[in-house]
């Protein structure tokens, strides 16, 4: 598979940036996969992948034109997918909860259930919780530790100190680990 060229990525995102409808299509066509390869690090299931993908590559075609290049695009991608990812999880919780429990009698055999995917899922958790308390502290622990941005890159993204957001993925780590260890 042939990756696209951060460099046209960003002049692409830019002409699409002020209304050019073909630069957004090509975009759109050329960060699919790499949207798809960042939800699928956080989700389970590759038909939540492709519903949290759909639903990022949509905020992306109606957010261009928010985008103005004081981060590069590409992490102004990561921060869209990634989100689009926890509002996914948020939303399949939200719909699990409402199923009557009487329907799904089965549990998941340990023996069959993946390591990496208990992982994932214990870390879409800890990461609501942190939400719920400590809101500021989520984007900048995914961006770090989920999607592997530098600490000045997602500075800039999110128009923060460095100072700030070494501080946050130190106090979001710190209150993530024992939500973790709590799941072993």
């Amino acid at each position: 598979m042939q990756h696209a060229d951060p460099d046209s990525l960003e002049a692409l995102a830019t002409r699409a940036a002020t209304g050019d409808q073909a630069a957004l299509e090509d975009l759109l066509a050329q960060i699919q996969p790499r949207i798809q390869r960042i939800v699928g690090r956080m989700l389970l299931h590759p038909q939540d992948a492709e519903e949290a993908t759909q639903d990022a590559m949509l905020s992306v075609a109606k957010n261009i034109t928010k985008f103005e290049g004081r981060s590069k695009f590409t992490t102004w991608l990561h921060a869209v997918a990634s989100n689009s990812a926890r509002s996914t999880y948020r939303s399949l919780k939200r719909r699990a909860a409402e199923l009557p429990t009487d329907d799904f009698p089965i549990t998941a055999d340990p023996r069959t259930t993946s390591v990496i995917a208990g992982s994932r899922l214990d870390l879409l958790e800890a990461l609501e919780v942190l939400g719920s308390r400590n809101p500021e502290l989520v984007e900048p622990l995914v961006l770090r530790d989920v999607n592997g941005l530098d600490y000045n890159e997602i500075a800039r993204l999110l128009d923060t100190p460095l100072g700030t957001i070494k501080s946050r993925i130190h106090n979001a780590r710190r209150l993530v680990r024992p939500l973790l260890a709590a799941t072993d």
